[in-house]
């Protein structure tokens, strides 16, 4: 019987339901490209350069060979979908969160109940076909959180994302690794693409939806990621998010 890896199709796609306090898959890669659907719980993916936040009804995206890990946390309810290498020139280059609208979830759902033991048949060669180019067309998600290479800069990283309350200054951070603020300044933009505080909130945001997704309050996330009141954290989350944390969840709850 052929495996996700040895089928001659274009997408193949099986379901995967667990329930787990969190479970971490070791660092591997996949000859095909992958598009991870999670309907419910959290996905992190790390990759060598970022961390993706997979948050309910949205989806990652690892291309071939890439190696990854990834992180489950909660009840999950989940699709992953395989594709041969080749299908579609369009299909993303990099590791990306996707926006999933209503008819691609619809077609990676459907794309699961054929066997991958089988002749394709007409329907799902066009199931694929569509699919494929609903992938290719998807809207980028937000919940990318850069990673330096460098090695003093990743220390510091590493400790706001071990400690994230410690709301230390940019001042404060560049003497505790022996950096003077511009040179800090710099290598943060060079590495990242983004301010010292533009990553900081975005640690915020990846950490504030993996904690939701995983069932935290408002109140208790708040309170974790270092901010003096809820509303703080709430503004701060609506002018990058668009909507407040309870919405942002009840969207994706509702959508299940």
């Amino acid at each position: 019987m052929p495996t996700v890896e040895s089928a001659r199709r274009d997408v193949v796609t099986v379901g995967v339901k667990m329930v787990t306090e969190g479970l971490e898959l070791e660092d591997h890669s996949h000859h095909k490209a992958e598009l991870l659907l999670g309907l419910s719980g959290v996905f992190r993916c790390e990759v060598e350069g970022g961390i993706w936040i997979v948050p309910p009804q949205s989806a990652l995206w690892v291309p071939g060979g890439m190696v990854h890990r990834i992180a489950v946390f909660g009840n999950i309810d989940s699709y992953a979908a395989f594709f041969q290498p080749g299908a579609d020139a369009k299909l993303p280059t990099r590791c990306c969160t996707l926006a999933v609208t209503p008819l691609l979830r619809e077609l990676i759902v459907r794309s699961a109940q054929f066997p991958a033991d089988q002749e394709v048949a007409a329907i799902e060669s066009g199931v694929a076909a569509l699919l494929l180019h609903e992938v290719s067309t998807a809207p980028l998600g937000n919940f990318h959180l850069p990673m330096p290479t460098d090695p003093r800069l990743r220390s510091i990283f590493q400790d706001m994302m071990t400690n994230p309350a410690d709301r230390g200054t940019l001042e404060t951070w560049a003497k505790r690794a022996g950096f003077s603020v511009r040179s800090l300044e710099r290598v943060i933009a060079a590495e990242t693409g983004m301010s010292f505080g533009r990553w900081r909130q975005q640690l915020s945001i990846t950490l504030s939806v993996q904690w939701l997704a995983g069932g935290a309050s408002v109140k208790q996330v708040a309170g974790d990621l270092g901010y003096e009141n809820v509303s703080s954290f709430i503004t701060m989350f609506r002018k990058a998010l668009g909507v407040s944390p309870a919405r942002f969840m009840a969207e994706r709850t509702a959508r299940h």
